[in-house]
Parts: structure tokens; sequence; C-alpha cells
């Protein structure tokens, strides 16, 4: 295959490039000070998160599944409890619930954003558990107490936060954002009447900076946002051995803090994130207006008017996804599944008991999903290129005047 003009599903490559110099200066200065673990680097990159998020606080740490384990354990999720969320999203959320010590449970999610829908919410709350003496939900099922909710804000847009907060101060539950995919991501509260910011609506929020992400690190790395000092304070213990200062350890703890190399390449892109998420929204902008072409209902991704999505993925609904894989790749372009065999029916949560048609949104979708290809530096060309492929399986009558159409919208770009 000739790769001279592929198009890459995610481009890794363009940034690093563009921000070479810059982020040299970070191992520089690593290199220089000798300073390699936490240290002014981690501390100022916390500062500067926690302001672009709108939280009080930053705790940096290794991963984003480090961020969502800790923010449970420090919200006070006990061993045996439940956690709500979806099957519609990366094992790392449930391995987070589990490793705290807690039982994992889905609810659905809605079709049209593939985020959690707050309808299935209320009626686990309401049908599937019980209340007990003090307020708490309990599942009639297994007879554990339900004490959290994980909103997945998933391909980078977020759920709707008025609605599952309602419920969740209703049952007196956590909520601990999964912001894994939602750098920069808002939300405009009714409640509120006004726009938040992905990370600051739960109690905690759990930030990846794995390298694909809008705001990737050249490795691991994640962090907990929140407003609670305590909540913080406590993750920075759990990150560092359970330690309050050196060999003086209040709690078993874990190895989970974040290099100061890596903060200081996340503080130097940073300053860049607004720009590169405008970009992919411009992005998105341009695959709608291509695809509207294709005459195939649902290919574009929905969008509510109470969310600002910064499409970490740009992931379309297509019934001829196995044969548009392969049609695409041959046309040098790259795609993604996200996710292809929703959490419930994966071999690793056969001990939970979900059987299929249990969540019958998400299996319905999941072998539909595919992901196009979405970073900053896309032009409009490759993705004319994209939707052109695309466009091969739709009938010979209209697939020549939409090469005519695709070829125009890329000319006036």
């Amino acid at each position: 295959m000739n790769t001279t003009n592929r198009i890459p599903f995610l481009d890794l490559v363009a940034p690093h490039q563009e921000l070479k110099e810059e982020l040299c200066a970070v191992f520089d200065a690593a290199l220089r000070t000798g300073g390699f673990i936490g240290g002014p680097m981690v501390e100022e990159f916390e500062r500067d998160f926690a302001g672009f998020c709108d939280s009080q606080h930053c705790v940096g740490v290794g991963s984003g599944t480090d961020a969502l384990r800790f923010a449970l354990i420090a919200a006070g999720i006990q061993p045996g409890d439940i956690v709500i969320t979806v099957p519609n999203t990366f094992i790392a959320v449930t391995e987070a619930i589990s490793q705290a010590g807690a039982h994992p449970a889905f609810v659905d999610i809605d079709e049209r954003t593939y985020n959690m829908d707050p309808e299935k919410l209320r009626e686990y709350l309401e049908i599937e558990c019980t209340i007990d003496d003090s307020g708490r939900p309990i599942d009639k099922a297994t007879r554990r107490r339900v004490a959290a909710v994980v909103p997945v804000h998933l391909y980078g847009q977020m759920c709707d936060m008025d609605a599952i907060l309602e419920l969740a101060e209703r049952h007196n539950l956590a909520v601990i954002e999964d912001a894994c995919q939602a750098h920069g991501a808002k939300y405009f509260s009714a409640r509120e009447n006004r726009w938040r910011m992905a990370g600051s609506m739960g109690r905690a929020a759990a930030f990846s900076f794995y390298p694909g992400k809008n705001l990737g690190a050249c490795g691991e790395a994640g962090a907990v946002t929140t407003d609670d000092a305590g909540i913080a304070q406590r993750i920075r213990m759990l990150r560092d051995h359970g330690q309050t200062r050196k060999y003086y350890h209040e709690m078993e703890g874990y190895n989970g803090r974040l290099d100061a190399i890596q903060a200081g390449i996340l503080r130097v892109k940073l300053i860049r994130l607004d720009a590169w998420n405008a970009s992919r929204r411009q992005a998105a902008d341009r695959y709608r207006e291509l695809l509207t072409q294709v005459n195939v209902p649902g290919l574009a991704p929905y969008e509510p008017d109470w969310a600002k999505s910064v499409y970490h993925l740009y992931v379309t609904r297509m019934p001829e996804r196995e044969g548009v894989i392969p049609q695409l790749a041959e046309a040098n372009i790259g795609t993604g599944i996200h996710y292809p065999v929703p959490l419930h029916l994966q071999k690793a949560y056969e001990y939970l008991g979900y059987r299929p048609g249990a969540f019958p949104v998400s299996e319905m979708v999941a072998p539909e999903i595919l992901s196009l290809p979405m970073f900053p530096q896309l032009t409009p060309e490759q993705q004319a290129r994209v939707v052109d492929g695309i466009a091969s399986f739709i009938p010979p009558e209209k697939a020549g005047a939409l090469l005519q159409e695709l070829t125009r919208a890329a000319a006036v770009q």
C-alpha cells in the first residue's frame, strides 16, 4: 500500500514537531535541576490546569485510571459499594471502580449522544433499588449500597449534568466525572444559567493525558480536579504511598505520581489547547457539511444545544461499517472503533451476570460506530477524501454529484 499520501486516524507527529524547541527545553530544565518527580513543574501545571477547568484544586497523577481510582477512594467509596456508569466506554472506568473496592453497575446510554441517559439512571434508582433508613439506594438484586455515579463525557462531549446531578442529590450519591476525553468541553447548566467546564461539576473529576488526548503528554499522565480541599489532600497522599511527609504514612497508598517532565510538557501544550479545540470544532463543522451530502441519516454526530464538544473523536453511525473500513484503508485513510464490545458483554465482567439485551442501545450502536480521522491539523482536502471514501457505498447516480460537491467544498475552505 502506498503510504505517501496517507491520512492518519490521529497525527501525533505534527504538533510535537511544531513544539519541539519548547518541549526539549522542558527536558533540559529537568536535566539541569535533577527534578524528575514532583516539584515546581508539577505544581505549576496543577495550578494552571485547575484554572483552565474552573476548579479550586488539581492533583497530578500517573494516569487517567489512577485519577478515577483515587477520586473514588478519596470521595469515601467503600468496599462493596455500587458505582453506576455506562457500558459504552473504555474498560479503565470499571477497572478504577473495581480497584477502589467497589462494584460496577450499568445504565444505558442516550442513542443520540452515546452518553449516560439520565432517564435510565432514574429508572435504575427508582425501580431497581429500594431506599434504606439513611436515604441511600440499595440495589434489590445484590443488596449492595449504591454510593456514586460516574458519568463519562465520551468522545469530547459532556453528559447532561443537570439531570444527573439532580438525581444524585436526591439519592445522596457522589458524582465523579470521567472527563478523560473532554479537556475543555463545556455544558450549559440551566440550573445555574451559565456554561460550566468539564471537570468542574462533580465532587471530583478524572482526566487522562494519554498521548492521543486533546491535551496529551509524551507518555502516561493524569489529574484529578475538585473544589473539595479534603479530597485533594487525600489524593495527594494516595498518589505517594499514603505519605504526608517522607516516611510518615497516614494510610496505605499507591505509586501514582505525575512525572515532572510530563507536567512540564503538559503545561507547554495547555497554552495551545483552546486553539487546538477550536480547530477540532471547525473540522467537525466541515465534516457535518460534507456528510450532509451523503444523504444517509445519522452519519454526523449529534451535539445538543447545551453542549460544546471538543471532538476528541469524531464518531459516526454506519451500519455498513465492516465494508467501509477496508474501503477507507485501501484509500490510505485511517479509522478507529470506540468501542466494539460493550463492557457488560466483555469476558472480564462475566461475573456481573449481565446477558445480551441488558442494555439495548449500547448493544445496538456498538457494531455501527466508526471514528473518522480527527486532529487539529486535519485539512479540508483530507476530509473531502475521507467522505468521498464513505460515499463509495452510495448508489452511483448520487456518488458523482457528491464527489463534485466534496471537491467544491474543499476548494473554498
